[in-house]
């Protein structure tokens, strides 16, 4: 893995699809009126003959998909998560989940990422297609794990919701980096107390369990991409023996991977407490820009480095860490 803060890039989800569809002739690509936005101009520029533009018609964008599926293709349909999620939902249910069909949805800006306030903000969308049978949920951390997760889902049976962050993407694993679905992956091996995290909050999470280390907290970090087929055994064997188990996630801690975190220990029988990080049962609010908003829900390395100390049993004041910088074409954790 790389060092904070990160570098980054831009559009490595459009330039893989792309890439992915020179060579596979079933994928078409749907935009809910949010071409660029979503990445995917560079498709409608290279394949145009396989671009649809659905526009802000989120319902019947999801049943034309369905429709394309059963004729054969493999539709991937693009929007923010926001609108791929709550307000086709019917459509998902009964078009696509249901019959089991291959299509790719797409969304973009979750959680607080966006500081567009709670008609934007993708809050309940792992909490949703968590709950269809047949769905697979994905939520990568970096540009590395978007380059990897396109081509594996194109053979992916069944539905896929794949989360992504919209644009300057980090790069914080190494071009080797291993990815599979249905897999979680220890980044950091620790003893004391276990953080299990997932997209975007992964880069907050490493320096958390960083500064732990450093104030003789034995911190492990498992970095849990799939969401839906949740890997137990990955999180189960990480949180024995440990003092407690803290989920973090850009997302409603309802649902989502803290959710899974704690359906995994208790019944495994693990007798690990659990504290979850994500927004607490709110919605957010809209701001001029995102970090506020990670800072004011408490999705921050601050709030993960407390939580963490809390369980660990330590009484002396917690270490504190200053808010991270980057400069232009840089990520740093929030």
């Amino acid at each position: 893995m790389r060092e904070a803060p990160y570098s980054t890039v831009l559009k490595p989800y459009g330039e893989a699809l792309v890439r992915l569809a020179r060579e596979r002739e079933d994928i078409v690509c749907l935009s809910g009126d949010l071409t660029r936005q979503c990445e995917i101009d560079l498709f409608q520029d290279a394949l145009p003959e396989r671009f649809v533009h659905a526009g802000m018609a989120e319902a019947n964008m999801m049943s034309m998909a369905g429709a394309l599926a059963r004729e054969g293709l493999q539709p991937w349909v693009h929007t923010f998560g926001v609108f791929a999620t709550r307000r086709p939902l019917d459509q998902i249910v009964n078009a696509i989940a249901y019959p089991n069909l291959p299509v790719r949805i797409v969304g973009f800006m979750p959680g607080v990422s966006t500081p567009g306030g709670p008609s934007h903000q993708a809050i309940d969308d792992v909490a949703i297609m968590r709950a269809l049978p047949n769905m697979t949920v994905i939520d990568v951390a970096d540009a590395v794990e978007i380059r990897k997760v396109v081509p594996l889902i194109a053979d992916e049976p069944g539905p896929v919701y794949l989360r992504l962050k919209r644009g300057e993407i980090p790069v914080v694993f190494d071009d080797d980096h291993v990815f599979r679905i249905g897999a979680a992956q220890r980044l950091v091996d620790g003893a004391e107390v276990l953080l299990v995290t997932s997209g975007m909050m992964l880069a907050a999470t490493l320096q958390a369990a960083a500064v732990l280390r450093e104030n003789g907290v034995d911190a492990a970090v498992v970095n849990a991409p799939t969401l839906k087929p949740f890997d137990h055994d990955t999180v189960v064997a990480a949180a024995r023996g440990t003092r407690g188990v803290v989920s973090v996630e850009n997302h409603g801690i309802i649902g989502g991977l803290g959710s899974a975190v704690a359906e995994s220990i208790a019944e495994a029988g693990v007798a690990a407490p659990l504290r979850r990080i994500g927004l607490r049962d709110t919605f957010a609010e809209g701001s001029k820009t995102a970090p506020y908003l990670f800072e004011k829900y408490g999705l921050s390395t601050a709030r993960i480095i407390r939580s963490a100390w809390e369980l660990a049993g330590r009484t002396d004041s917690v270490p504190q860490v200053a808010p991270a910088t980057a400069e232009a074409g840089e990520y740093a954790p929030v």
